[in-house]
């Protein structure tokens, strides 16, 4: 038996289909350049569509000479899984859906296995139909790859601006020089109230304050985990060298506080806002003096 038709009958289908992929790659890539992931990703160059065609072809081929096609996890597909994240973003946020970008990534398999087919037409059908199944395997693997990638780097997306609006949410106002507060407005959990901490305590170091209010009027609840973080932040700040003043407690948070069994003895606490900054101005040594009615006489 010739030699290479010994070769040809050990190779795999996943080894023949990377043969196939470095042979015909300048041509696969030039179909790709033609798909709409390609041409609606790479708006500015069909050129830069083309090259990285290019490199998602020797990706794949790469992945088919180590017969790992069923794996997402191969080796070869570590050097392109950030091309594929910024296609897969792309597309989501032109305000495709997940189907909808799935679609156009299962669009991709026709134009290679057409070549495919006509690169293998003198080979036995069975050989045929195996190298098309292993090349439609690899393909599904690498839909399943960008897929992956993509909803990881929308879920990175997705807690960044979470973080971003947890930031936007824990507002810092200098009420006084030397005064700041934070009024909280609704569900603290524990993401948040660490914001909380944080925020308040480069406020106190910026400010040079002396008192920080913690307002939590419009705050509904507090559980257990909440409370205990307003106390560590309370005393953080005392270890900043401010007072930590808390106002505006719901009967329903006092009732909860008290059946918990949490001991608030040493935060300074107060009805409203309002009185927790006039405690702070009474500290600080300001007289506060209540203007008098309209139409009142002053003696």
């Amino acid at each position: 038996m010739p030699e290479h038709e010994a070769d040809a009958t050990h190779s795999t289908p996943a080894r023949e289909v990377g043969e196939f992929l470095r042979r015909r790659r300048e041509q696969v890539a030039q179909r790709w350049a033609d798909e709409p992931l390609f041409r609606t990703v790479f708006t500015v160059s069909r050129d830069e569509a083309v090259d990285a065609g290019r490199t998602i072809v020797d990706a794949l081929a790469q992945v088919a000479d180590a017969q790992r096609i069923e794996d997402p996890d191969a080796a070869g597909f570590s050097g392109v899984r950030e091309q594929l994240a910024r296609m897969g973003a792309a597309r989501s946020r032109a305000g495709l859906s997940t189907t909808q970008v799935s679609s156009e990534l299962a669009a991709l398999l026709p134009p290679v296995e057409n070549l495919l087919v006509a690169d293998l037409e003198q080979e036995d059908p069975e050989r045929r139909r195996e190298c098309a199944t292993a090349l439609s395997v690899l393909m599904g693997t690498l839909r399943l790859v960008t897929m992956q990638t993509a909803l990881s780097e929308n879920q990175a997306l997705i807690d960044r601006q979470r973080l971003q609006l947890l930031e936007v949410a824990t507002p810092v106002i200098k009420l006084w020089d030397g005064i700041v507060a934070v009024p909280l407005i609704g569900t603290l959990d524990s993401a948040r109230s660490q914001v909380v901490m944080e925020t308040l305590l480069d406020a106190v170091v910026d400010q040079h304050a002396r008192f920080a209010i913690l307002d939590i009027t419009g705050v509904p609840t507090v559980d257990s985990l909440v409370a205990q973080h307003l106390m560590k932040t309370v005393a953080a700040a005392r270890l900043m060298g401010a007072e930590c003043v808390v106002s505006g407690i719901r009967p329903a948070i006092a009732q909860t506080i008290v059946h918990l069994g949490l001991d608030l003895g040493t935060v300074k606490t107060r009805a409203s806002l309002a009185d927790a900054l006039g405690y702070c101005l009474n500290e600080l040594g300001a007289n506060i003096v209540n203007a008098p009615a309209e139409g009142a006489v002053r003696r």
